[in-house]
């Protein structure tokens, strides 16, 4: 995530995930990889660009992010920062979808990214929220050969992009009333919890806000938060 406030976002996000904190040095710009019992779970950094909201971002793993750079440009998406060096770290970039949602690609080096997913404090889904959702799948379906499952999210569609038969990511419309319409198409990152109300409560005591409270679906129950600097992202406890 790119934070205003990134000792702020380091104590918040401690203390509702129990993460650790790992700064690398000046020629990173204070980049902090956060840790779960000394594993990466996610990434953070100061804002870059005058007027840049704080938000958190979608990584999408590659093994060619100049490849990649030419297929958004070829789907009709944008590039937002050309394909670039981290050091030996890795390659990355980062992108516009035609329905406006930014994302990025990870082309690793020396740094492959997150080592644990889908248990409590780490990331367990992506979401991609448009008001496009066909054009969506179509685009990213040609960016990196996903195909979709056809399901619905209570009255609504919902696709599951699969590869290799593995479920990356979910797709689902901006209907209205449900969402806000000058709210713009946007990933969104569901990080696992135990139990959902718990950690909701908590990340309110610790300064957050609850933007949608705890609902139960189908697969677990879900809530929608916003860290102290306005980052936004989800909360799920699955169910067993």
């Amino acid at each position: 995530m790119g934070t205003a406030d990134l000792a702020g976002a380091t104590r918040f996000y401690a203390g509702l995930f129990g993460w650790t904190a790992d700064v690398a040095g000046e020629e990173f710009g204070g980049y902090t990889t956060f840790l779960l019992n000394g594993r990466p779970v996610a990434g953070a950094g100061p804002l870059y660009g005058e007027g840049q909201p704080t938000a958190w971002s979608t990584y999408i793993a590659t093994a060619n992010a100049d490849a990649i750079a030419e297929r958004v440009l070829a789907a009709g998406g944008k590039v937002l920062v050309p394909p670039f060096d981290v050091l030996d770290q890795g390659r990355m970039a980062a992108f516009l979808d035609p329905s406006g949602a930014p994302f990025s690609v990870w082309q690793a080096g020396t740094m492959r990214g997150a080592s644990i997913f889908d248990v409590p404090g780490t990331l367990t889904w992506n979401e991609l929220n448009t008001r496009d959702l066909d054009g969506s799948a179509g685009f990213y379906g040609a960016v990196f050969g996903w195909v979709f499952r056809h399901s619905t999210m209570g009255s609504q569609r919902y696709l599951v992009a699969k590869l290799n038969e593995i479920p990356i990511c979910g797709i689902q419309p901006m209907a209205a009333p449900d969402w806000p319409v000058d709210m713009p198409a946007h990933w969104m990152i569901y990080f696992a919890v135990q139990d959902c109300d718990r950690s909701a409560a908590h990340a309110h005591a610790l300064g957050g806000q609850v933007l949608r409270p705890p609902t139960n679906l189908s697969i677990g129950r879900y809530a929608v938060l916003e860290d102290p600097q306005g980052g936004m992202f989800a909360i799920l406890a699955p169910q067993h």
